[in-house]
């Protein structure tokens, strides 16, 4: 019997961008047609603007119509449900409490069922949390466990988790057991997964979700438009490399996004690293 191969899908963290027309959108693009271009680019795209209000039933099935079978969208939980502050700062009294969020839960996920089989993992992004907020791991981790243990079956899920410290055996143990990803994630406050990996095994679903988000001052220092590279990742995309062709070996599905900020041009990103892996 032979095994399936596994599957490598990758793309963008979003796909508007104004600065991508002419680059890598053709000139004259409307907005409206950009997914539908998009996805003769790439196998699968992160939707960022869910994370900031739950998209309309009529607008995901937009994206649904726009994108051919086989096509696959993942999308940020909403903000309201996993920061929850009005500020910079997350309201920790709030945060995935289900008698707080659990209404905004529900509509979300009864939007999202619009995609259909274009559905992809949905990402709960939590912000860094400081000792006002969870005074140590382990009242995070009972409140996380409460939230995912509730979740439909017919998603699945990722967890991003921006304290470097909480990645370690009971937080990975934890998803585990509920076969929900640990999101592997670079930001400039955070270790680079692969120093992570070889510490821990990051493996935690029959999935994997790796996002490279880099350093928006760095980038933004050099440009306010992203039709371009302008940082030099040559090395940390070799890591990244590694890192993903030896999780592909060990998942039936290995997601992978690039957002502006990480080179200055997502699309560049995202290719060059697929390159440097010779998938």
């Amino acid at each position: 019997m032979q095994t399936a191969r596994p599957r490598f899908l990758f793309g963008t963290s979003s796909w508007s961008e104004p600065s991508w027309t002419g680059v890598f959108y053709p000139p004259g693009t409307k907005p409206a047609d950009q997914l539908a271009f998009y996805a003769t680019q790439f196998s699968t795209v992160e939707a960022d603007n869910t994370y900031y209000r739950v998209p309309s039933p009529s607008l995901v099935r937009g994206w649904q119509q726009k994108t051919p079978e086989g096509f696959v969208l993942s999308a940020k939980v909403p903000r309201s449900i996993v920061h929850c502050g009005e500020a910079e700062r997350p309201d920790a009294s709030k945060v995935l409490v289900l008698d707080r969020v659990g209404a905004e839960l529900d509509a979300f996920l009864e939007v999202m069922r619009e995609l259909g089989s274009r559905a992809g993992p949905l990402v709960i992004q939590l912000p860094y949390f400081n000792r006002q907020a969870f005074a140590s791991v382990e009242p995070f981790l009972e409140r996380l466990a409460s939230f995912l243990d509730v979740l439909p079956r017919d998603f699945r899920f990722a967890v991003e988790v921006r304290n470097k410290a909480w990645i370690a055996p009971p937080l990975l143990d934890l998803l585990r057991s509920r076969n929900v990803a640990l999101v592997l994630v670079e930001i400039a406050y955070m270790p680079h997964p692969a120093d992570l990996a070889a510490e821990h095994d990051l493996v935690t679903a029959d999935f994997a979700y790796a996002r490279l988000i880099g350093d928006r001052k760095a980038v933004e220092e050099e440009t306010k438009t992203f039709d371009r590279v302008v940082l030099d990742q040559s090395e940390r995309l070799d890591r990244w490399a590694a890192l993903l062709a030896e999780t592909l070996s060990r998942v039936p599905e290995t997601f992978a996004y690039a957002n502006n900020h990480y080179t200055g041009h997502a699309p560049a990103t995202i290719r060059d690293l697929v390159g440097r892996m010779a998938v």
